[in-house]
């Protein structure tokens, strides 16, 4: 559905794509994980005509997406970083007006259910919340009946509840055979939507493939936190097999481990030799932002 080769996008003296290559396959849920300023957006906006390449290929839906950009546009929806609109056009409105640029147009009345903006169809665009806002884009996204979605940060800003009605929502995507790119900052958000993600860092993927792939590549080690009744030397936890590192926290001891059910059996046996009590344990696998640390020296965060 979606296929970028060796991407090129120059700002001046500045190169925020350098090289971008990466496929999408129909009804796939494809990620771009990476910080602000990574080129995630410049790829989108270069992929839908919003810019032009400095080099490489587009191709979408099996189309020349720079040769041939207007039957390219009535193929895919966009959901960009933020939706202005008129402040007294109301969602009807909209869907409405934006319906009338294409030749295949969805029902404005299924938009507005399936979204859930039923109950202000009526109400002014400078009314509606940010997550009513956010449903209305990816309402206005569907007026076409898109076979591919672009999503951009869809969920940035959100609160919890709002971002959860999104994934929802890009969730149904896929279970329709659609296809969707989208790109993200949030970790949990990449491993809980995405059927493959590519990392990008500094206008360069650096790593591509399933979650759960990436992690079981990753050389990060599990983190094992334990509170006891009573204190223990940490030199009986290093001597646990698998322990690398171990460290005081928040009350108790933080253990990293490449072994971990092992390290747990023997945790145990321990605490029963020493007659303490174990009160709390805690694992943790390594995830995405383990991998991009891994691979980038930094977090997302930075």
């Amino acid at each position: 559905m979606l296929v970028v080769r060796d991407l090129i996008k120059r700002y001046g003296p500045v190169e925020a794509v350098r090289g971008v290559s990466f496929e999408i396959a129909r009804g796939e849920i494809f990620g771009l994980l990476g910080p602000n300023g990574a080129g995630k957006t410049s790829v989108i906006e270069c992929a839908i005509g919003l810019r032009q390449p400095d080099g490489g290929s587009i191709r979408i839906c099996g189309m020349d997406s720079i040769g041939e950009p207007e039957k390219v546009k009535e193929r895919i929806g966009v959901v960009l970083q933020s939706t202005a609109l008129q402040d007294k056009i109301t969602p009807r409105e909209a869907l409405l007006l934006f319906g009338s640029f294409y030749r295949k147009r969805a029902d404005p009345g299924k938009l507005l259910e399936r979204f859930s903006l039923g109950g202000k169809e009526n109400a002014s665009f400078d009314s509606l919340s940010a997550g009513q806002r956010q449903r209305l884009a990816l309402a206005l996204a569907f007026v076409n009946e898109p076979e591919l979605v672009f999503l951009d940060e869809p969920t940035a800003g959100l609160d919890p509840q709002s971002r959860r009605g999104l994934h929802q929502a890009i969730l149904q995507m896929r279970q329709e055979g659609r296809t969707v790119l989208l790109t993200t900052h949030y970790i949990e958000e990449a491993h809980l939507l995405c059927d493959r993600v590519a990392i990008i860092d500094g206008g360069r993927i650096v790593a591509s493939g399933k979650p759960d792939e990436l992690i079981a590549r990753n050389e990060a080690l599990s983190r094992v936190s334990v509170r006891t009744a009573r204190p223990v030397e940490i030199a009986r936890f290093l001597g646990l097999p698998g322990v690398a590192a171990a460290e005081p926290r928040g009350g108790g001891v933080r253990l990293k481990t490449a072994a971990t059910g092992r390290t747990v059996i023997e945790l145990v046996r321990m605490l029963e030799s020493l007659n303490n009590e174990l009160l709390d344990l805690q694992i943790e696998k390594p995830s995405l932002e383990d991998v991009f640390i891994e691979l980038t020296g930094r977090s997302l965060q930075d």
